[in-house]
């Protein structure tokens, strides 16, 4: 089966996650004809590898790498000689992977500049005043049951003045029982939905009056306590640079099209697909 060439242009120019930087310590690990092969070669196409492969010990696949890689020398050092570049095909696909690693190397830099410690800073401020950003968090206790009528029996102990952290370590057949039922502070995501509902309805220093059914068992569960957690700008960075760099590649893109001149085919309309009847 003959391969079309775009599918050949993904197969050797696929791409990678950023492009590699220059290092002053680049070793040689191998020459094919006199061209060098380097050890960031070697790292680069490491990083293109699937995930499942990058889940091998490194060291495990650097020979088959480097051995991948004077093959893909001898390969382009045979299309030049025959000289495919000069093919019309061929050549629409170096332009498009060269087009590719210049706007993947140009947005790199705006991106770059942009990410100024200042912009970070001022983001994250930015991020903290909408209203969604501090989530919620109760400190939980709860006694794990086999069967609902036990966890009616326990409810009615606390009714009549039990004390919930004894109870739990007398009764509780979960992993927190010894800890007086204590789940520490826990977000919402962290939890089981029926469990979470229950919880999270609660006033602190309530318990439910009704056993909560799980795929774990029956729980009592008490709300010792509720706060608002708010994030630091280190546990949310890697969300701060996206937004960023959003922001930045948006704002550029609309600075370089106010300074270009762009024609369209204004009689150019993609067909949109007729709507289906409905019925009465």
């Amino acid at each position: 089966m003959r391969l079309s060439l775009p599918l050949l242009a993904t197969l050797l120019f696929a791409a990678t996650p950023g492009l590699a930087q220059e290092k002053t310590d680049d070793p040689v690990i191998a020459e094919v004809n006199g061209v060098a092969i380097h050890a960031s070669d070697l790292d680069a196409a490491y990083a293109e590898l699937p995930e499942q492969y990058r889940q091998l010990p490194k060291e495990a696949l650097l020979v088959p790498l480097r051995e991948r890689l004077i093959d893909d020398e001898l390969l382009r050092a045979e299309a030049e000689r025959r000289k495919l570049d000069e093919d019309a095909r061929v050549a629409r696909e170096i332009a498009r992977a060269r087009a590719r690693v210049m706007r993947a190397a140009l947005l790199e830099q705006v991106i770059e500049e942009a990410s100024t410690e200042e912009r970070l800073r001022a983001a994250y401020e930015a991020m903290k005043a909408q209203p969604d950003f501090a989530t919620e968090e109760a400190r939980i206790g709860h006694i794990l049951l086999e069967t609902e009528e036990e966890a009616r029996e326990v409810i009615a102990e606390l009714d009549a003045g039990a004390d919930f952290a004894t109870l739990a370590k007398e009764r509780s057949t979960g992993p927190s029982g010894p800890q007086g039922g204590d789940l520490g502070y826990l977000g919402k995501e962290a939890l089981v939905p029926e469990f979470a509902a229950a919880a999270f309805a609660l006033e602190p220093g309530t318990y439910t009056r009704d056993p909560v059914q799980t795929r774990f068992g029956w729980h009592v569960i008490r709300l010792e306590d509720k706060r608002r957690n708010l994030p630091s700008f280190e546990e949310v960075e890697n969300r701060v640079r996206e937004e960023v760099a959003r922001e930045a590649i948006t704002s550029y893109l609309r600075e370089i099209r106010a300074g270009a001149e762009i024609v369209v085919d204004e009689a150019f309309a993609p067909a949109v697909p007729a709507a289906e009847p409905t019925g009465n």
